[in-house]
């Protein structure tokens, strides 16, 4: 790592940026140019010839195509960036999402039945399709084409007959494996485009601007917490552009405003945690349409309308998590998660629109792989799950599946999350089987969390160029947010808000302001602390704020 630090910082790299970036496996400065020239070339990515021919040829023909999303903010996203993307080249495209509560995941029978009332002579799939073996055959006996645009982990066989765009299909040469289910999209739509200019499609006519959907490409990626790898960086950076220079969809827009923040501020944070949860509520409480319906909008007043809607549903979302977290620990017992590898819990009133994010708040509390579950349809229960480092959730689903091959009846998803169906009555089974896969891939040291920091920053480099050059990162999945740790003198502090914590801390000789969010204090004189550099903005001054992550008291100097 010092090496690579080095070469950075002899390429102009600042030090402290130098040293984040190859903490971060950045080894030459090529990595950090994060223009659309140093995307990959999406002709490696394999099926999409023939996927962009056949959509050429439809809309030629004037055929009618019909998109079936996921229902999160990836799916939504992805959806948008197709029907808009589509649209602008002269297709006749509509779409359709299935109901989490009514239909299930991904290209169902069901929904192929549904979708053939329609009448398309093309289903295009985007966020799901990659396991749609039934509901892609179903589809060729009503008369309707399958392209299949997705990123989730193939199972053993593949749906046939259908197009097919996946970097993760066996003999994709896509160098990102990480490309979420929008980024899969707006690639096809690149190729789509280059497909029709070469057929003369755009003679006479301005050629659509396909990066003016980067905030939606952008927005996707994040909230579908995919890695970002150097591609998903590049497309994540130029959104990011796009939305502080006041270019977005006025559904971004609207829904930015919902969560109060500042376009011409945004960072990655303000995708993953403001914009991207109310889109996921959606998707979560009720229909994920109203998120399409916003990140389709091409009025103001409409937009902001559909935002406040979304808005509404998050306050729920946040309302029923907060409820169903505290049962969950009530129903787990300490002492069991102390011996256990694993934590699967239940509770038949339990929303199964929300199961993911608690599942993902006890992962993050007792630092296990977890699944938790909620009632679906008759006699069936829906989970979600999250996991740790060193335990692939996919696979771990595949060989219970494989050891018990009536317990999961469905399943599907990535390395750290993923979602099953599975008979009620099979829960306990699940259980121990789950928990068995625990105990032969982890170790007791892979289950003691790990508080990681980037180091200490002298008084020199806690700087605004500093901060205002960590906001403008591109930070998320397997790019870490940059956390620094030091010890520091507590000169004063008070509560604010009722449950936070605002302090004034001396940092070798210097104060610098600081909060740590729910946390009621007091803070002893001196504490060791994990923190987040930023710029605090107050009646148009600006100064370095620390966010404290977690802290503890120390000795030193007392």
């Amino acid at each position: 790592m010092p090496d690579a630090a080095n070469a950075l910082i002899a390429a102009g790299c600042p030090n402290v940026l130098a040293r984040l970036y190859a903490a971060r496996g950045v080894v030459d400065a090529s990595e950090l140019d994060c223009s659309l020239a140093r995307l990959p070339e999406g002709s490696t990515l394999k099926g999409i010839a023939g996927a962009a021919t056949r959509l050429a040829e439809a809309i030629a023909r004037g055929e009618r195509m019909l998109i079936v999303a996921d229902y999160d903010a990836d799916g939504a996203t992805a959806c948008a960036v197709g029907v808009r993307g589509l649209t602008a080249m002269g297709a006749r495209v509509d779409f359709l999402v299935p109901n989490r509560f009514e239909h299930g995941y991904g290209l169902t029978p069901e929904i192929v039945a549904i979708a053939a009332q329609r009448s398309p002579a093309l289903i295009i799939t985007v966020d799901n399709g990659i396991a749609s073996i039934e509901g892609v055959a179903a589809a060729q006996a009503a008369g309707i084409e399958v392209v299949i645009t997705d990123h989730h982990l193939p199972g053993l066989a593949l749906p046939s007959p259908a197009w097919i765009v996946n970097p993760n299909q066996p003999g994709c040469a896509f160098p990102s494996k990480h490309l979420a289910g929008v980024g899969v999209m707006f690639y096809v739509l690149i190729a789509l485009r280059a497909e029709l200019r070469a057929r003369g499609h755009f003679s006479g006519r301005d050629e659509p601007h396909l990066g003016g959907l980067l905030d939606l490409v952008a927005l996707g990626t994040v909230a579908d917490v995919v890695r970002l790898d150097h591609a998903n960086r590049v497309l994540v950076d130029n959104g990011l552009r796009r939305i502080r220079s006041g270019r977005m969809q006025p559904g971004v827009r609207a829904l930015l405003a919902a969560g109060g923040r500042d376009p011409r501020r945004s960072t990655t944070y303000d995708l993953g945690f403001v914009a991207g949860p109310r889109l996921n509520a959606a998707g979560r409480m009720a229909d994920i349409s109203t998120g399409i319906a916003c990140l389709l909008a091409d009025d103001n007043v409409v937009a902001t309308q559909l935002a406040e809607e979304l808005d509404r549903l998050n306050r729920e979302r946040r309302d029923v998590e907060a409820t169903m977290q505290d049962q969950a620990l009530t129903d787990i017992d300490s002492i069991a998660v102390g011996n256990g590898f694993t934590l699967c819990a239940f509770r038949p009133e339990w929303h199964q629109g929300v199961v993911g994010l608690v599942a993902s708040r006890l992962k993050d509390r007792f630092h296990r792989p977890t699944v938790v579950f909620a009632p679906g349809m008759a006699g069936e229960l829906r989970g979600s799950g999250r996991t740790i480092a060193g335990f692939h959730l996919r696979d771990a689903l595949d060989l219970v599946a494989k050891r018990a091959p009536d317990t999961i009846t469905r399943f599907g998803g990535h390395a750290f999350a993923a979602g099953l169906t599975l008979p009620q009555a099979q829960f306990p089974r699940f259980v121990a089987e789950f928990e068995r896969v625990g105990r032969e891939w982890l170790t007791p040291e892979l289950l003691r969390r790990t508080l990681e920091s980037d180091g200490e920053l002298s008084a020199t480099e806690l700087t605004l160029e500093l901060t205002e050059s960590l906001a403008a990162g591109v930070w998320g999945q397997g790019f870490a947010p940059p956390v620094f740790h030091g010890t520091f003198a507590v000169l004063d502090q008070k509560q604010v808000g009722g449950k936070h914590t605002r302090a004034t801390l001396i940092h070798q000789q210097r104060r610098v302001d600081a909060i740590a969010f729910n946390e009621p204090g007091p803070f002893p004189r001196r504490i060791h602390a994990r923190y987040r550099p930023e710029t605090a903005r107050f009646q148009g001054l600006e100064s370095v704020q620390l966010v404290i992550e977690s802290w503890e008291t120390s000795e030193v100097g007392m």
